[in-house]
């Protein structure tokens, strides 16, 4: 296929899919990594698409519309790396052995997946989650963990696994704390995300656990989003980073959310 033809059709695709990845191109193709890395650059030197970690993304086009676009995975996980790693290792800490443990999709999420392995006085704990990177990240951790992943349908755009069949499973326990992140944590708009699907599988999980804590970097606070997960009051705690401002943490304490920010 003409290099102009193929790299209209990758246009295409990250278009539609929100994120490619050169593995995909290359196989999708069939030509090479340094030739799917080339048509990516091509893409990004016409201003079509912006390269993330592995792949590809979308670009607004001058002006066009400010409609806010949900980020991939990718984009997520080259920002604020410190400050996630902060909120990993601080909500690891709240797990103790032998509890059960629900743990959300992104780039946040992740950072907790790798603070809760890094944790080796851990044993006997049960992670459920619907993130497909989240479950390899913890296979290490086998078989001090057990890791169930739900069943669903996959989005590319997080890793992640939603309706339909992913309420299955988390319909069927009630673990002792879940950690859920989010778009956004709003003192009277409650826990937001930017995808309605995401948003219901969090919302389940929010259902399912005992205790449940958003995961939110200080990007977040403030801002709302369309679909809601819950209500402020259905959170125990907001773990954030050390970044975070002091109004907006206090808004959200006299809205009555337990609030832990790295020291």
């Amino acid at each position: 296929m003409p290099a102009p033809l193929r790299r209209e059709q990758i246009r295409r695709l990250i278009d539609e899919r929100g994120f490619v990845r050169v593995g995909d191109l290359r196989d999708t193709f069939g030509v090479s990594g340094v030739t799917a890395r080339a048509d990516l650059d091509a893409l990004v030197a016409e201003g079509a698409a912006r390269r993330v970690h592995g792949g590809a993304v979308p670009v607004r086009a001058p002006g066009g519309p400010a409609r806010e676009r949900e980020p991939s995975f990718e984009e997520s996980l080259a920002a604020s790396v410190v400050p996630k790693q902060q909120i990993g290792e601080l909500a690891a800490s709240l797990v103790a052995s032998g509890q059960s443990v629900i743990l959300d999709v992104g780039s946040t999420a992740l950072a907790v997946a790798r603070a809760l392995v890094a944790r080796t006085d851990l044993v006997d704990v049960v992670v459920i989650t619907n993130g497909l990177n989240i479950a390899l990240e913890l296979e290490p951790a086998i078989p001090r963990f057990t890791v169930i992943v739900t069943g669903g349908s996959l989005r590319p755009l997080q890793h992640s696994l939603v309706e339909p069949l992913a309420g299955t499973v988390l319909s069927q326990v009630h673990a002792d704390i879940a950690f859920i992140g989010c778009n956004g944590v709003h003192p009277l708009r409650g826990v937001t995300n930017i995808n309605l699907p995401e948003a219901g599988v969090k919302s389940l999980m929010l259902a399912a656990a005992e205790r449940a804590v958003v995961i939110a970097d200080s990007s977040k606070l403030g801002r709302s989003h369309l679909g809601q997960v819950g209500p402020l009051a259905a959170f125990d705690t907001l773990v954030t980073d050390a970044a975070a401002a002091g109004n907006a943490l206090d808004r959200l304490k006299e809205a009555g959310l337990s609030v832990l920010v790295p020291e």
